[in-house]
């Protein structure tokens, strides 16, 4: 059975301030510790359509990393295993796991070399890269159509550094968070809306219809499970429970659980033969 918790804020930063007694994180076995224990607890995200959202009529999350921490966590701990649910932000997911709070994080967090200098991660699992939401009716196909249109971006999103190289005669509207950006993207105030395209693909998903992600992906930026470094046995168990899932045939039947019905969902991007 899998469980979740959600972490009071006064309970999280008593466990910040008690990893210090004892053994350090880095000292102790992640994996002895979920076997010992038969729970793997995750870092996820609450508020990522079709990743990791919570629905607010059982209070339960939800979504494509949900599911595949929870087939991670049979594959490492048999069908008893329990996995458990942290919330996290963009900026707290890292601290949970290198403080001890989580065993792993599965949030959306792409592979980067200054990541992996203080965290370990998994093969990728999920094939990200900047793409485009369009209207329905665009005319944009692709990168190769944003010279000379307007391409809305959001603030802090090094998609709009991106565009400027791959369409530099394209003009860059930076907003200041995806809400506003689908409201100018909507009213045609702009042609396309750039981001990851599992962010868009979300988006998509919310707007009835009406939009749609096109042109495959630009960049590669996969997104990885974050376990913490010198634990290599559970790093390389979580490793080889990725490759049975998508060997199994399991992984596609999630990719298309959560993304085969989203406008512009590209099968052949995704698939793992």
């Amino acid at each position: 059975m899998m469980k979740k918790i959600i972490w009071p804020i006064a309970l999280l930063f008593s466990a910040l301030m008690l990893t210090g007694c004892g053994k350090s994180v880095t000292d102790q076995s992640a994996l002895k510790n979920v076997r010992s224990s038969n729970t793997i607890t995750w870092a996820v995200e609450g508020d990522k359509k079709l990743f990791s959202l919570i629905d607010i009529r059982d209070d339960q999350e939800k979504g494509f990393d949900i599911d595949m921490a929870k087939a991670i966590t049979r594959e490492i701990l048999g069908p008893k295993g329990q996995a458990r649910f942290t919330l996290a932000t963009s900026q707290s997911r890292i601290p949970l796991l290198k403080n001890g709070n989580v065993d792993a994080v599965i949030a959306t967090l792409t592979i980067t070399p200054e990541r992996a200098k203080i965290i370990s991660f998994s093969k990728p699992y999920f094939r990200a890269g900047k793409s485009l939401l369009v209207n329905k009716d665009s005319d944009v196909k692709s990168v190769r159509d944003l010279n000379g249109k307007t391409v809305i971006g959001i603030v802090g999103d090094n998609s709009v550094e991106v565009i400027k190289k791959v369409a530099p005669k394209a003009k860059v509207v930076a907003m200041q968070d995806y809400g506003q950006a689908v409201s100018a993207l909507k009213s045609h105030q702009g042609d396309a809306l750039t981001s990851d395209n599992g962010i868009l693909y979300g988006l998509a998903a919310q707007s009835a219809g009406s939009l749609e992600v096109r042109g495959g992906t630009f960049t590669k930026e996969p997104y990885g499970i974050a376990v913490n470094q010198n634990q290599e046995p559970f790093h390389r168990a979580i490793n080889r429970a990725v490759d049975k899932i998508q060997r199994s045939g399991e992984y596609n039947r999630l990719i298309k659980k959560w993304f085969g019905q989203v406008p512009g969902f590209n099968y052949k991007e995704m698939f793992y033969k």
